[in-house]
């Protein structure tokens, strides 16, 4: 019984040891240079968003991108997403995130962060919201990333 505990011990950490390979929070020493560039593309979009650089945000995304800007409401079309974060800019939302992981394999990335907002509605009420972001990237013929499908409420399937 010992040596069937010490083998599944054994293969735990090894698959263990491979997956941690894999995917990295943000600021540690092993992310590798396609995942710091998936990371800095990400940070990109927020920053241009909440300055209200819409034109710098869309850039973020394929031009056949997919957002999910409401669970089970995406939107494909790129000129109705650039009008939707132009309704969002006007709260003037400020993003923090938990963490980030960031999953390469190949040409496709899988982002992963917890995020909280603030902003203040056009009545100068306070706003806040939290949840989830779940994106997908591909690697771009330039060497560049780019979103294609962004799912900021990754979690409402867990409420």
């Amino acid at each position: 019984m010992q040596l069937r505990t010490r083998v599944l011990t054994a293969v735990c950490t090894a698959v263990f040891s491979t997956f941690s390979t894999l995917t990295y929070a943000e600021g540690s020493e092993k992310m590798n240079q396609d995942q710091q560039d998936v990371l800095t593309l990400v940070q990109k979009m927020t920053s241009a968003f909440e300055a209200g650089d819409l034109d710098t945000v869309m850039r973020t995304y394929e031009p056949n991108q997919t957002i999910m800007f409401e669970p089970g409401n995406p939107v494909s079309d790129g000129e109705t997403a650039k009008t939707i974060f132009e309704r969002s800019a006007a709260i003037s939302p400020r993003f923090s995130y938990s963490g980030h992981e960031v999953i390469v394999e190949g040409d496709i990335a899988v982002h992963i962060a917890p995020w909280q907002m603030s902003g203040t509605d056009p009545d100068g009420n306070a706003i806040k919201g939290e949840g989830l972001s779940i994106a997908v990237l591909r690697r771009q013929p330039d060497g560049s990333w780019k979103m294609v499908i962004d799912n900021p409420h990754g979690s409402h399937l867990l409420k």
